[in-house]
């Protein structure tokens, strides 16, 4: 059994709770880790604040830093089989999206390693030649990381390395359905050379071993991706000490497509757009806003291409995408399609579970196709993170806008035109944290990732997302003191 990291060592959880975790494409044991209870997460959080009130890393200078996060991209790309294959194993995703995923966690370790070392603050003009005054960015502090089950890894690569680069130190709590990733990255950050008590990693369920990161005094920060009902509970928590919060909540993402698009690129990344993971993507475009005109063409091609998606486990080389999470998730989705239905929703195809006998070991659902749907009904507003496409149509530029940001979320949506002109002028009205033009799904570590409104707050990825883990500091220094004799006595 895998116990938890705390303070540099393995140790096994507290109580003795354990946790058997298995693969969603067939239920077989991948393996049975430690499940932990706030006892647990206090005494990590203890070694967090201990490593940095008095550890070398927050010192550490930040070239170094960036140094090792370099150092730690390369480890990752030497262990790229590993790591994919323990992803695939918790997730049930494909082999080659795994792979695909390691590359980009790589690049993202990359990224922020040599960010670190570029921002040295900056010398502000006070107007006076007797005044020396700058701005300089030190650490938060103790840093509480709530990772996701649908890409465990790079989640957390997402909040690890800018929280590294900064000077912090930090508690990670990955879902506990999907720990093993969390687990290796562990021991590779220890081969790297990271001092004890700056990577702490616990298990277990998010009221028990997550819910310390967000309430306790001695956390500075906490990072947290997943669900907006859970993020409230984070937010409110952290309110009592005030602690700096940041938010990623998912998003019901429109894919804006117009009647003068390219008709197959529109096909191509319409079904790309939701159906990747099976729809288990915060982004995912599972909103279809099509022009009228062009809808009956689009629509009727993309059922067709849907029920041509083969699907299947890991490491299944025929498979285009795979199961969902768990038996729990599958039940919460068919529960969405079948509400969307009962208010009227059309189902153009799938809508239940495979018949296929090697896939009746697994979580799958058919990719599903819900046509007229009501704008501001129960299946646009709610999110089924599930290979579940809603239709609705437009008239021209403005209808499109509006039904596109018709939506408490914004984290992400598409438009995808042959007009270029009107291709910025959509993308500029969009209130969603990014948009796409004429593609789906790719996203740079280099530029911000979060959402507007309900989708969350504070950025992920460029150089915010490396501010998210710093306090600028304003240093004022007075080089000819005198007394300033403001009061007489």
């Amino acid at each position: 059994m895998t116990d938890f990291f705390i303070d540099g060592e393995w140790v096994p959880a507290k109580l003795g709770g354990s946790r058997q975790i298995h693969c969603p494409a067939d239920g077989t044991l991948v393996g049975t880790v430690g499940e932990g209870t706030r006892e647990d997460t206090e005494a990590a959080i203890a070694a967090a604040r201990r490593a940095f009130d008095t550890g070398p890393w927050p010192s550490t200078p930040a070239g170094q830093r960036g140094d090792f996060l370099l150092r730690v991209a390369e480890l990752l790309e030497r262990d790229r089989d590993a790591y994919a294959r323990a992803e695939s194993l918790d997730t049930g995703k494909r082999l080659v999206e795994s792979e695909y995923d390691v590359a980009d966690i790589a690049a993202c370790f990359r990224y922020f390693g040599k960010l670190a070392g570029q921002d040295a603050g900056r010398v502000v003009d006070a107007g006076s030649p007797d005044v020396f005054s700058r701005v300089v960015y030190e650490p938060v502090g103790v840093c509480g990381l709530i990772t996701p089950w649908n890409y465990p890894l790079l989640q957390t690569a997402w909040k690890v390395a800018p929280a590294l680069a900064a000077g912090n130190t930090f508690v990670l709590k990955p879902s506990e359905l999907t720990p093993h990733t969390a687990i290796l990255l562990m021991r590779t950050l220890t081969e790297a050379g990271l001092p004890a008590g700056v990577a702490n990693l616990v298990l277990g369920a998010g009221p028990q071993a997550g819910a310390p990161l967000s309430e306790h005094p001695d956390v500075d920060l906490v990072s947290f991706t997943g669900g907006p009902a859970t993020g409230r509970v984070i937010a409110a928590n952290a309110a009592v000490t005030v602690k700096k919060v940041a938010l990623e909540l998912g998003g019901k993402n429109p894919n804006v497509i117009f009647a003068d698009a390219d008709f197959d690129l529109a096909v191509d990344y319409t079904l790309t757009a939701v159906f990747l993971h099976s729809g288990q993507v915060c982004s995912a475009g599972a909103r279809l806003v099509v022009q009228e005109e062009l809808h009956d063409r689009l629509v009727g091609e993309v059922v067709r291409r849907a029920e041509r998606i083969r699907l299947g486990g890991p490491f299944d080389p025929d498979a285009e995408t795979g199961p969902l999470i768990s038996a729990a998730h599958l039940a919460k989705v068919d529960k969405y399609v079948q509400t969307a239905i009962a208010e009227g929703a059309i189902l153009r195809t799938g809508g239940r579970r495979p018949d296929s006998e090697s896939l009746a070991g697994g979580h799958f659902y058919l990719p599903t196709v819900l046509d007229g749907v009501r704008q501001g009904g129960f299946a646009v507003i709610e999110e089924s993170f599930g290979p579940v496409l809603t239709v609705e149509t437009f008239t021209d530029e403005d209808d499109a806008v509006r039904i596109a940001n018709d939506t408490h979320y914004g984290l992400a949506g598409a438009v995808f035109t042959s007009d270029a002109s009107r291709a910025q002028r959509v993308a500029n009205r969009l209130r969603h944290g990014t948009v796409w033009i004429n593609d789906y799904h790719p996203y740079l570590p280099q530029a911000e990732w979060g959402g507007f409104k309900q989708s969350g707050f504070g950025r992920e990825l460029g150089p915010t997302g490396l501010a998210e883990y710093q306090e600028a500091k304003h240093i004022y220094q007075n080089l000819r003191p005198a007394p300033s004799r403001w009061f007489s006595g």
